[in-house]
Order: structure tokens, then C-alpha cells, then sequence
């Protein structure tokens, strides 16, 4: 039991992006990409844009996001209790 516990929690922290298809304003199909939360980066956003895109590369159409904290508003060094938003729009490219 403690073992699926602790699987159960390692697993809800790494979370993991996730695409969903959009239009964009000319009409044509694009990839919507939420890695939000506290265990992702902007990182697992362009991986995800690169696992949805292969073999072929992408452009990025949009991003939004909370900015970066400046060091000096950091409890010690790390960016704690604040809810982290990040979104990316990408086109694939053929």
C-alpha cells in the first residue's frame, strides 16, 4: 500500500504537458500546449511541441506564461507557492 502511495504522489508531481488541437488566425491547424504547474518547466513545453511535431520541426506562433521570479523574490534560491502558468502555440511544419 505505501508503495503505490508513494508512486501515486511522485507521478502527480511530475505531471506532464499536454497538446490539444487550435486554429490559428489564418485558419489553419495548430497545437496548443498547457505545462503548467509547479513540476514543469518551459522545457517540457518545447519537448512536447517536438514529441507532437516529429519527424518534422515546428514554429512557435505564441507562448503565455508567468514570468520568471528576479532572484531577490525567492525563498531560498527556489520559487515556492506560486502556481506556475505556461502555454505555447506551435504550427508544424511539413
Amino acid at each position: 500500500m505505501s508503495k503505490s502511495l508513494a508512486l501515486l504522489v511522485v507521478l502527480s508531481l511530475t505531471g506532464c504537458a499536454t497538446a490539444s488541437t487550435t486554429y490559428l488566425n489564418d485558419g489553419k491547424p495548430g497545437l496548443q500546449i498547457d505545462c503548467s504547474g509547479e513540476a514543469m518547466s518551459w522545457e517540457s513545453c518545447y519537448d512536447k511541441a517536438q514529441a507532437s511535431c516529429a519527424p518534422h520541426s515546428y514554429d512557435i506562433i505564441g507562448t503565455d506564461g508567468t514570468p520568471a521570479l528576479k532572484e531577490s523574490d525567492k525563498t531560498l534560491g527556489q520559487d515556492v507557492g506560486n502556481y506556475k502558468s505556461r502555454s505555447l502555440v506551435v504550427q508544424c511544419r511539413k
